[in-house]
């Protein structure tokens, strides 16, 4: 069973849109269970075609040990291909640092599952704090077996720093043998296609539904199935042999 994290401290950076892809593209693959860890804003549990179940972990600023170890039954009993786990900016830290403190990841490992940690890197404003997400992972993931996946959301602008793109940055070229994938959410025409993906997002569904919905025109329909279809094929390259 593949178990994916994804994770990033700064909020509003397309995490539970991600999530939603990955669930999307596992549900053409197998079984899936999708779970939003997230306190203050569950996007991904809006999802209704994707079953995605509550978890709340949090007891205030911390971990609830009691609340956690009930997640952890519930992926541990889970009898499926992949498990989706999307987590919020604010709990971000404590979740970090309970997953290494507890030996999660490792646990996951010794009981057969394969953990694949994801997290956004978007251009624009929010580069640096993502960077910076991205670099804490590092001191504590892809070291030992783990993999771990980039997505670069170029919504707000390519992730560049002085015309160097991230695949040529030092963060990356001093650890790209932690990196099992760089996938990229491509810069959209917002009059087009970006509107066509924002209106899918706002109403919490998947491509398969908006493109089959009377909401949008026929033409919109063709942009959400290009998109679809770009992020699929970038995921059956990089995500196959997970």
């Amino acid at each position: 069973m593949n178990i994916h994290l994804i994770l990033q401290g700064k909020g509003g950076v397309g995490k539970s849109y991600i999530a939603s892809i990955i669930a999307q593209f596992c549900n053409t693959k197998g079984t899936t269970l999708a779970i939003d860890t997230d306190p203050v804003n569950a996007t991904f549990a809006g999802y209704e075609g994707l079953n995605v179940e509550r978890a709340d972990i949090m007891d205030g600023d911390d971990i609830n040990p009691r609340r956690f170890d009930a997640l952890m039954e519930t992926i541990f009993n889970a009898n499926c291909d992949d498990v989706i786990i999307d987590n919020g900016a604010s709990s971000f830290l404590p979740l970090l640092s309970y997953l290494i403190s507890n030996g999660v990841i490792d646990l996951f490992k010794e009981y057969g599952h394969t953990p694949v940690i994801h997290t956004v890197i978007t251009g624009g404003q929010a580069q640096i704090d993502t960077l910076a997400g991205f670099v804490k992972l590092l001191d504590h993931f892809g070291q030992n077996g783990e993999k771990l996946v980039v997505w670069l959301n170029e919504y707000w602008g390519e992730v560049v720093d002085r015309n160097i793109p991230f695949d040529r940055m030092p963060v990356y070229k001093h650890n790209q043998d932690k990196v099992k994938a760089i996938i990229t959410i491509p810069d959209l025409k917002h009059e087009t296609f970006g509107e066509d993906v924002a209106q899918m997002l706002k109403a919490r569904q998947t491509f398969d539904e908006a493109i089959s919905s009377d909401t949008f025109n026929f033409m919109a329909r063709q942009r959400l199935m290009k998109v679809k279809n770009h992020l699929f094929d970038a995921m059956q390259t990089h995500l196959a042999e997970v």
